[in-house]
């Protein structure tokens, strides 16, 4: 597996070019995995599980915890915000 997922490669939304998975795996300064691989790469393949037996618990926390909120969700907590702030 560990062979072919190193030569899979799609377009990255973030970065606008084509990037390979273990680009996504391991980005930025911290080593980490990208917050949006799962977004990314589930048609793929079983990129969960993979991560799952493959990171840290911890890791795997923080990359859940890193996911953005979904556009509706970010809306209506904006619209609760400005409106406390106009009351």
């Amino acid at each position: 597996m560990k062979k072919i997922r190193n030569s899979m490669v799609r377009r990255c939304p973030r970065l606008g070019n084509p990037v390979p998975f273990n680009y996504c795996e391991f980005c930025g300064d911290e080593q980490q995995p990208c917050f949006k691989i799962l977004d990314c790469w589930w048609e793929h393949f079983d990129v969960m599980q993979y991560l799952k037996d493959n990171l840290t618990e911890d890791q795997f926390s923080r990359l859940m915890e890193a996911r953005p909120k979904p556009k509706v969700a970010s809306l209506i907590e904006l619209i609760e915000q400005a409106r406390k702030r106009n009351s």
